[in-house]
Protein backbone atom coordinates (compact mmCIF):
# COMPACT_ATOMS: atom_id res chain seq x y z
CA UNK A 1 0.00 0.00 0.00
CA UNK A 2 1.68 3.37 -0.91
CA UNK A 3 1.71 6.18 1.93
CA UNK A 4 0.53 9.58 1.77
CA UNK A 5 1.36 12.29 3.82
CA UNK A 6 -0.34 15.72 3.89
CA UNK A 7 1.27 18.24 6.21
CA UNK A 8 -0.01 21.72 6.58
CA UNK A 9 0.62 24.79 8.60
CA UNK A 10 -2.40 26.81 9.73
CA UNK A 11 -3.53 30.38 11.77
CA UNK A 12 -6.50 30.40 10.85
CA UNK A 13 -8.26 27.29 9.80
CA UNK A 14 -8.92 27.73 6.15
CA UNK A 15 -5.17 25.52 4.93
CA UNK A 16 -5.98 22.86 7.85
CA UNK A 17 -9.46 22.82 6.05
CA UNK A 18 -7.81 22.56 2.44
CA UNK A 19 -5.58 19.53 3.75
CA UNK A 20 -8.51 17.75 4.74
CA UNK A 21 -10.62 18.34 1.49
CA UNK A 22 -7.24 17.41 -0.47
CA UNK A 23 -7.44 13.86 2.11
CA UNK A 24 -11.14 14.03 1.48
CA UNK A 25 -9.90 13.43 -2.36
CA UNK A 26 -6.64 11.30 -1.74
CA UNK A 27 -8.77 8.57 0.47
CA UNK A 28 -11.12 8.04 -2.51
CA UNK A 29 -8.01 6.26 -4.34
CA UNK A 30 -7.74 2.59 -2.72
CA UNK A 31 -4.49 0.91 -1.70
CA UNK A 32 -3.16 4.69 -0.50
CA UNK A 33 -3.22 5.38 3.11
CA UNK A 34 -3.54 8.87 3.99
CA UNK A 35 -1.69 10.78 7.13
CA UNK A 36 -2.65 14.41 7.51
CA UNK A 37 -1.06 16.22 10.28
CA UNK A 38 -0.13 19.34 10.97
CA UNK A 39 3.51 20.66 10.13
CA UNK A 40 4.32 20.56 13.93
CA UNK A 41 4.16 16.74 14.10
CA UNK A 42 6.26 16.28 11.26
CA UNK A 43 9.96 15.80 11.32
CA UNK A 44 12.41 15.40 8.34
CA UNK A 45 12.76 11.93 9.22
CA UNK A 46 9.01 11.40 9.37
CA UNK A 47 9.14 12.41 5.40
CA UNK A 48 11.30 9.21 4.68
CA UNK A 49 8.22 6.56 5.43
CA UNK A 50 5.65 8.02 2.49
CA UNK A 51 5.92 7.26 -0.84
CA UNK A 52 3.75 10.75 -1.64
CA UNK A 53 4.59 14.29 0.84
CA UNK A 54 1.81 16.91 -0.08
CA UNK A 55 2.66 20.65 2.26
CA UNK A 56 0.10 23.22 2.16
CA UNK A 57 0.50 26.42 3.74
CA UNK A 58 -0.75 29.92 4.37
CA UNK A 59 0.99 32.90 2.53
CA UNK A 60 3.28 34.65 4.33
CA UNK A 61 4.98 37.63 2.47
CA UNK A 62 4.63 36.08 -0.41
CA UNK A 63 5.61 32.98 0.22
CA UNK A 64 4.93 29.76 2.95
CA UNK A 65 5.25 30.17 6.56
CA UNK A 66 8.29 30.08 8.26
CA UNK A 67 7.31 26.95 9.88
CA UNK A 68 7.05 25.28 7.06
CA UNK A 69 10.30 26.34 5.62
CA UNK A 70 11.76 25.23 8.53
CA UNK A 71 10.73 22.17 8.21
CA UNK A 72 11.85 22.30 4.53
CA UNK A 73 15.14 23.33 6.03
CA UNK A 74 15.45 20.14 8.39
CA UNK A 75 15.02 18.06 5.27
CA UNK A 76 18.09 19.27 3.93
CA UNK A 77 19.70 16.21 5.87
CA UNK A 78 17.89 13.78 3.53
CA UNK A 79 18.89 15.37 0.46
CA UNK A 80 18.70 12.53 -2.42
CA UNK A 81 16.93 10.41 -0.25
CA UNK A 82 13.62 11.53 -0.99
CA UNK A 83 14.22 11.32 -4.82
CA UNK A 84 11.37 9.80 -6.74
CA UNK A 85 8.42 10.44 -4.08
CA UNK A 86 5.75 12.04 -5.50
CA UNK A 87 5.17 15.78 -3.86
CA UNK A 88 2.43 18.24 -4.25
CA UNK A 89 1.79 21.94 -2.88
CA UNK A 90 -1.57 23.86 -1.94
CA UNK A 91 -1.77 27.33 -0.17
CA UNK A 92 -4.27 29.66 0.87
CA UNK A 93 -4.09 33.80 1.35
CA UNK A 94 -5.92 36.78 2.45
CA UNK A 95 -6.78 37.77 -0.65
CA UNK A 96 -6.77 37.95 -4.41
CA UNK A 97 -3.68 38.25 -5.94
CA UNK A 98 -1.82 37.58 -2.30
CA UNK A 99 0.85 35.13 -3.28
CA UNK A 100 -0.97 32.15 -3.69
CA UNK A 101 1.15 30.88 -6.72
CA UNK A 102 4.36 31.88 -5.47
CA UNK A 103 4.40 29.99 -2.29
CA UNK A 104 3.07 26.82 -4.00
CA UNK A 105 5.95 27.22 -6.48
CA UNK A 106 8.28 27.93 -3.94
CA UNK A 107 7.46 24.88 -1.91
CA UNK A 108 7.61 22.48 -5.19
CA UNK A 109 10.98 24.22 -5.80
CA UNK A 110 12.02 22.31 -2.48
CA UNK A 111 10.54 19.51 -3.34
CA UNK A 112 12.11 19.07 -6.67
CA UNK A 113 15.48 20.29 -5.22
CA UNK A 114 14.71 17.02 -3.38
CA UNK A 115 14.19 14.88 -6.58
CA UNK A 116 10.60 14.80 -6.25
CA UNK A 117 8.25 14.00 -8.98
CA UNK A 118 5.24 16.76 -8.89
CA UNK A 119 2.03 16.73 -11.95
CA UNK A 120 0.87 19.54 -12.96
CA UNK A 121 -2.58 20.39 -14.20
CA UNK A 122 -3.34 21.23 -17.68
CA UNK A 123 -7.47 21.96 -16.24
CA UNK A 124 -7.53 23.32 -12.79
CA UNK A 125 -5.50 25.23 -10.48
CA UNK A 126 -2.24 24.24 -12.68
CA UNK A 127 0.44 24.64 -9.83
CA UNK A 128 -1.37 23.26 -6.71
CA UNK A 129 -5.10 24.23 -5.27
CA UNK A 130 -5.44 27.59 -3.73
CA UNK A 131 -7.86 29.39 -1.92
CA UNK A 132 -8.70 33.03 -1.18
CA UNK A 133 -9.82 33.32 2.91
CA UNK A 134 -11.86 30.10 4.24
CA UNK A 135 -11.89 27.54 1.17
CA UNK A 136 -14.83 28.10 -1.41
CA UNK A 137 -16.62 25.67 -3.41
CA UNK A 138 -14.37 26.13 -6.57
CA UNK A 139 -11.31 25.65 -3.70
CA UNK A 140 -12.77 22.73 -2.19
CA UNK A 141 -13.48 20.82 -5.56
CA UNK A 142 -9.71 21.46 -6.45
CA UNK A 143 -8.51 20.17 -3.16
CA UNK A 144 -10.49 17.11 -3.79
CA UNK A 145 -9.15 16.46 -7.34
CA UNK A 146 -5.66 17.22 -6.57
CA UNK A 147 -5.60 14.59 -3.49
CA UNK A 148 -7.34 12.06 -6.23
CA UNK A 149 -4.87 12.64 -8.80
CA UNK A 150 -1.90 12.56 -6.47
CA UNK A 151 -2.95 9.28 -5.06
CA UNK A 152 -3.17 8.07 -8.07
CA UNK A 153 -0.09 9.32 -9.55
CA UNK A 154 1.61 7.87 -6.45
CA UNK A 155 0.03 4.56 -7.39
CA UNK A 156 1.83 4.82 -10.83
CA UNK A 157 5.10 5.75 -9.40
CA UNK A 158 5.53 3.71 -6.21
CA UNK A 159 5.04 0.40 -8.46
Amino acid sequence: MAKMLICYYSRSGNTENMAEEVAAGAREVASVAVDVRSVSQVTSDDLLEFDCIVIGSPVYYGTMAAEVKDLIDKSVKHHGKLSGKVGGAFASSGGPGGGNETTVLDIVKALLIHGMVVQGDAEGDHYGPIAVGAPDERSRGECRRFGRRTAEFTLKIAR
